[in-house]
This record gives C-alpha cells, sequence and structure tokens, in this order.
C-alpha cells in the first residue's frame, strides 16, 4: 500500500535519495510517451521548461498517458512529475507578475515546481505563496503570507491525483512546511546574487529542496566550465555552501552524481539525485536499502 501520491515525497520521508530523470530543454509531450514513461525507473521525472518549450497541451496528454499507462510498480498511480517552470526568481515583482505560469503548470496535475534564478528570499516567498491555496494556512503569519493560488484548476489536476477536488486542495500544498501536502517545490541557486542570499533564501518556508546550479553558476563567476577539470575553489565553496544551508534547514540538496561518487555523495548528504542514470540509481538503492520496488 502506497502512503502518498507523491512517490518522491514519500521516499524522502524515508531519507531514502531519490532519483530523476529528463533534462532542462524539455520532455517529449504527448499521450505515447506519457504511457511509455509510466514504468520508469526514476522516481520522478523532470520536465524542462525553463529553456523547453510552455506546452500545456502537451503536458495535459502527457500526463493522462501517464494514467493510462497503467500504476508503476511501487503501486502509485503515476510516476511523480516536476516542472522546471520558466519564471525567473530575480525578485519578488517578477515572480508574482508571472504567478500565472504556476497555476497553468499546477492545473495539469504535476507533483511539483521549480523556481530557476532564486535569487532572493522575498521571490521564493512568493514563488511559495503563489502555489497555495489560501485557505492552506501552515506557516502564515511565520515567514509566509497567505497564498494566492486560486480555486478553479480542480476539474484537470483532481482527476490526475484521483482524488476529488475538496482532496485535492487539502493535498496540493508544499511538504514538508504541511506534513500531508503532496507538492514538491525546488529552487535553483545558480547565481552569484543568488548565492549572496543562499543562507537566508533557504529559511523561506514550503521549499523542499534546492540545487547549485553548476552551469550558470560558472558562468555567472565568469568562468567557462570544464567538466574534465576539479572544480575551481570558487565553485566548490559555492556548492558547499548550498549544501549547507540545506542541511541547516532540513532540505534535500540536489546533486549531479556518477558511478564512481554515487556512494559518497550519499554520505555527504544529496538526497536528490541528478544524473539521468538507471545504473547510478541501483547502486544507490542497493546502498541505502531501500525497500520500495522500482
Amino acid at each position: 500500500m502506497t502512503k502518498r501520491i507523491n512517490r518522491a515525497i514519500e521516499l524522502l520521508e524515508q531519507d531514502q535519495p531519490i532519483y530523476y530523470v529528463g533534462g532542462h530543454t524539455g520532455h517529449v509531450l504527448t499521450y505515447e510517451q506519457g504511457k511509455m514513461d509510466a514504468k520508469t525507473w526514476a522516481d520522478y521525472i523532470n520536465v524542462g521548461m525553463e529553456h523547453g518549450a510552455f506546452n500545456m497541451a502537451g503536458l495535459d496528454k502527457y500526463m493522462l498517458g501517464l494514467i493510462d499507462g497503467g500504476q508503476t510498480n511501487s503501486g502509485h498511480r503515476t510516476p511523480s512529475v516536476i516542472v522546471e517552470a520558466p519564471v525567473e526568481g530575480t525578485s519578488e515583482a517578477i515572480v508574482r507578475f508571472n504567478a500565472w505560469q504556476f497555476r497553468q503548470i499546477l492545473a495539469r496535475g504535476v507533483h511539483g515546481l521549480i523556481l530557476c534564478n532564486a535569487e532572493t528570499p522575498d521571490a521564493v516567498r512568493a514563488f511559495v505563496e503563489s502555489c497555495r491555496y489560501p485557505i492552506n494556512m501552515q506557516g502564515v503569519g511565520y515567514g509566509l503570507e497567505r497564498g494566492t493560488r486560486g480555486t478553479g484548476s480542480q476539474p484537470t489536476s483532481a482527476p490526475v491525483w484521483g482524488v476529488t477536488s475538496e482532496e485535492y486542495i487539502q493535498k496540493s500544498d508544499p511538504w514538508p512546511l504541511n506534513p500531508d501536502g503532496e507538492l514538491l517545490l525546488g529552487v535553483k541557486i545558480e547565481t552569484v546574487r543568488a548565492l549572496s542570499n543562499v543562507e537566508q533564501t533557504l529559511t523561506v518556508p514550503g521549499i523542499a529542496f534546492a540545487e547549485w546550479g553548476p552551469g550558470d553558476m560558472h558562468m555567472s563567476f565568469g568562468i567557462k566550465r570544464d567538466r574534465s577539470k576539479p572544480l575551481k575553489p570558487q565553485l566548490v565553496e559555492a556548492r558547499n555552501r548550498v549544501r549547507d544551508a540545506c542541511k541547516a534547514n532540513g532540505l534535500a540538496f540536489l546533486d549531479s552524481c556518477t558511478l564512481e561518487n554515487i556512494i559518497e555523495k550519499i554520505d555527504e548528504g544529496v538526497r536528490v539525485v541528478a544524473g539521468n542514470s538507471e545504473e547510478i540509481a541501483k547502486i544507490g538503492r542497493v546502498y541505502t536499502k531501500r525497500m520500495m520496488p522500482v
């Protein structure tokens, strides 16, 4: 028996690393691809709309394909789907002006969102509030104001989750802020400006995980990225600051892993694993004695 709608949250609650598939330039969003992906080896599917197409019609069809592809081997209705939104988290005003994008994506029935370029605490606070229904009150007055997500998307989102509209309103709330919430919200700390605020930004209630965005962080430092060479000291410090801020606030840290370093990274505290590799996931799952079927 599954305990949750969102498989990724169920695993994080067990302190199990989660492994995702999908890149930054979009995912094939068709009904047929959804049926194929229903039995994915990954714990969640990353849909990159930061650089990929903002394709709501395709996302609708893809989510339907996931449902029709049958339950996951773990017994969940679908794999978790988390979307990288195109909104830039560079200021509160920009996030609020573009909150319609979060509403559109959530209305498709996805299980989480990532805010890219999360540069300030106020921008992240606006992100969390934009993803919440105002009726859900955890954290309000303690770092958050009431949510701003309006009612109306339940006829499309609740059926994807397999719940009633009323149940969806209660469950579509950020975890772990709401222990019963099924939304997984993450942020990318990927510029020098974001790094300068990271210790404050990651205190905002409602965030579950963060990453340090090495590609954009290199550019922000004015350093050409060379994957064949060790990270320069500035980049090592940047990564470690994001990792340490995650640890200080009880957030999962997202980082790239390889076959050679996956065990070391897990021991270090990585709990969201990038790499798009089933082989990496197999090693990690054996090491952490994972019980949930893949």
